[in-house]
């Protein structure tokens, strides 16, 4: 494990797999880390086929340092990989990232197209009852515990408790940060998770997926995934021209099943992904996954 700064904050990240091996940067969803559970799993996956993954605690995440800017998280988490990759010289790289690191993976192949040769997601958030229900858990409660204690109650929510235990510079960079500055990036925040016409993702205009010219690989959401709608997966599907749209290599319901045997302490809401290893190494070395073959390099129209 290693660390570097990138735009002011320390990013936590590491490698795994063979140092000659086709970089592929795998990306968590949530305020999760890179050692949540189900992703070192995918990612030693992925190295057993050859691939150099590497892993990266997000801003906000795990143990990097907290960070507050940007038009919505996603586009600063998009950001700092960018600047992460330029900065360790293993571009251009296949971007992959499940939930919320689905859409920060999107907009970092928006935001860095020289740096991305293929592009696979899955668990896509979007629709109503997905989008609203992230303001909920990333925003909503912050906005009323600064407005109601400053950032001292911040520092009290059990996220931002859990940040600062994993990492004790971030109480200094949340106080400094303070609650005037806060209030008013969560407030920006806010509006990337107001359901909008023509944004089938949060804080992602449609219009903008039409520049993504990459191979792209989308794992369809499962039938009854309420966070992840099926729906959602066919109209990223639609957006982005040449992608490929694979069912999931997981049960329909392993989403419901996963979060259930979270809150029992029994698991991760991201065990089943390791089981997305053959599909991603099949996608990764051209191979066919779909209705079609993806030649290298090459997206079909």
């Amino acid at each position: 494990m290693a660390e570097i700064e990138i735009n002011g904050g320390r990013v936590v990240y590491e490698f795994v797999g063979p140092d000659d091996g086709e970089v592929v940067v795998l990306t968590p969803g949530g305020r999760f880390g890179k050692d949540h559970g189900g992703v070192p799993e995918l990612a030693g996956a992925l190295a057993a086929g050859g691939k150099r993954v590497l892993l990266w605690d997000r801003p906000n995440c795990g143990a990097s340092d907290v960070q507050l800017f940007g038009t919505s998280e996603s586009h600063m988490r998009a950001e700092t990989l960018g600047l992460l990759v330029k900065e360790l010289g293993v571009g251009p790289v296949v971007a992959a990232g499940g939930s919320g690191g689905a859409r920060d993976t999107i907009l970092f192949t928006l935001l860095f197209p020289e740096l991305v040769t293929r592009l696979a997601v899955w668990s896509i958030v979007g629709g109503t009852f997905s989008t609203m229900s992230l303001a909920g858990v990333y925003v909503l409660n912050e906005l009323r515990a600064v407005r109601m204690s400053g950032i001292e109650g911040v520092l009290q929510l059990p996220a931002w408790a859990e940040l600062v235990e994993a990492n004790p510079r971030n109480r200094d960079r949340l106080l400094a940060i303070g609650a005037e500055e806060f209030e008013r990036v969560m407030n920006r925040w806010l509006d990337a998770y107001v359901p909008k016409a023509n944004e089938v993702i949060p804080g992602v205009p449609d219009w903008q997926f039409a520049d993504i010219a990459v191979p792209t690989l989308i794992i369809r959401g499962g039938e009854k995934d309420f966070d992840h709608p099926k729906r959602t997966s066919f109209e990223v599907h639609a957006l982005i021209r040449g992608s490929v749209l694979v069912d999931p290599p997981w049960p329909e319901d392993a989403w419901e099943r996963a979060v259930e045997a979270s809150f029992a302490g029994k698991g991760s809401v991201f065990d089943p992904w390791q089981q997305a290893a053959p599909v991603l190494l099949d996608f990764v070395d051209g191979r066919e996954v779909g209705p079609g073959t993806l030649a290298p390099g090459r997206a079909r129209g």
